[in-house]
């Protein structure tokens, strides 16, 4: 709807070299509404940025709370895989606990002993080793028993001293342990502080969310107030062009019955100037968008009316006239349209031609059926090249797929 609103500029334009007479108030009722529109459309604009850093703040906002629960997720995770290590390693601890006494008391056994052995000997002398040894029947069996003697000492001495390196040992194995114990929890409290922490940031993210939903949920609000003042106002503008085009045609009319005489008086025939029946398709393709309600494909927020159909063409490819009329508007638009061209057919009919990389005519041009108006782009609110292209009947759009041949 956009594009017409400049339409209205045009009503002092020539057809035939012959300018149609408008009336003032009409084309200045044209240029205030087109005005009011235009500064509509620059707080719709205004607000539609506006409503995309919202989304796009909730969006990061998303992101980061969605990051800060995969965190605590994975810190609750080291959590438990750190506790299952800690009883590990506590089981590991009790069980050289139990070695490490059981080497204890058998140390203290052996201690305890030879203890009360030297005592033994101290007091009464070593009676019970001279027994054996004066026991012998020979030098020979003398020599031996000495021998087994020296031996049975030396191994209980070598015994003591394998229990005492034993228990060292294990309380090397047990020291250690526990240091390995001590690290542990100590991490494991490491773990569980970092995921208060992460926890009550979580809780903050959350409420930030919140409020950028809510303060995007306001901004949509205000968006669809301004598309439906937007939306008002453009049918105020299409009833004031459709006025206007009543009055242009039945100037041109006036104009072709004048025509019609003057070729009768002088013996000639006129052909036929009226609004085209049907129209040839602008540029090849298949249709990406038809006519009819749809959701905006920039904002992807609001749900309006598509009021042409959109073609899908390479960028740069050749814009045909879909049917024969003149040029009235040809350039760039402060809407949504970027360049575009619209073609007066007569009857009330027009064309539109929008998203123009580049446009080849000129405003009062006539153009025939197949001409060359411009070239594909991705000019206005785009997200691609394609041809929007529109048929407008008394200034009211319908749907281009009925009259495309």
């Amino acid at each position: 709807m956009r594009a017409f609103r400049v339409l209205a500029a045009l009503t002092a334009t020539c057809i035939a070299g012959v300018p149609l007479l408008v009336r003032a108030d009409i084309r200045d009722k044209i240029h205030e509404q087109q005005y009011h529109l235009r500064e509509t459309q620059a707080a719709l604009d205004t607000r539609r940025t506006d409503l995309r850093s919202a989304q796009q703040r909730e969006q990061y906002l998303r992101e980061q709370l969605d990051e800060t629960a995969r965190s605590i997720s994975a810190t609750h995770g080291r959590i438990n895989d750190l506790g299952s290590q800690i009883q590990s390693q506590q089981r590991r601890i009790d069980w050289n606990r139990v070695q490490l006494a059981q080497a204890k008391a058998t140390v203290q056994r052996h201690t305890d002993a030879l203890r009360h052995r030297l005592v033994d000997v101290y007091e009464n002398g070593d009676l019970g080793y001279l027994q054996v040894l004066f026991s012998a029947h020979s030098f020979s069996e003398f020599a031996e028993r000495w021998d087994q003697i020296k031996f049975l000492i030396a191994a209980n001495e070598q015994t003591i001293r394998e229990r005492r390196a034993a228990e060292q040992r294990v309380a090397q194995v047990e020291a250690t342990l526990e240091a390995e114990a001590a690290a542990l929890s100590e991490e494991q409290e490491k773990a569980q502080r970092q995921q208060e922490v992460l926890q009550s940031l979580a809780q903050q993210r959350r409420n930030l969310l919140a409020v950028a939903d809510q303060v995007r949920r306001t901004r949509v609000v205000a968006v669809l107030d301004l598309e439906e003042s937007s939306q008002a106002q453009e049918a105020q503008l299409q009833a004031l062009i459709v006025e206007k085009q009543r009055e242009d045609e039945a100037a041109l009319e006036a104009q072709r019955e004048a025509a019609r005489r003057a070729a009768a008086l002088s013996g000639g025939s006129t052909a036929n100037t009226g609004a085209p029946g049907d129209f040839s398709w602008p540029v090849s393709g298949p249709i990406t968008s038809p006519f009819g309600m749809r959701l905006d494909p920039v904002s992807g927020e609001f749900t309006r009316m598509h009021t042409g159909i959109d073609i899908g063409a390479p960028f740069g490819a050749t814009i045909g006239a879909a049917a024969p009329g003149r040029v009235i508007l040809a350039g760039w638009t402060d809407g949504g349209y970027g360049n575009m061209i619209v073609v007066d057919h007569g009857g009330g009919i027009s064309s539109l031609y929008a998203h123009c990389s580049q446009v080849f005519v000129v405003v009062g041009q006539d153009v025939q059926r197949g001409q060359a108006l411009g070239a594909v782009g991705s000019t206005g609110h785009s997200t691609g090249p394609h041809l929007h292209f529109e048929i407008r009947v008394g200034g009211q759009p319908v749907d281009p797929t009925s009259r495309l041949r």
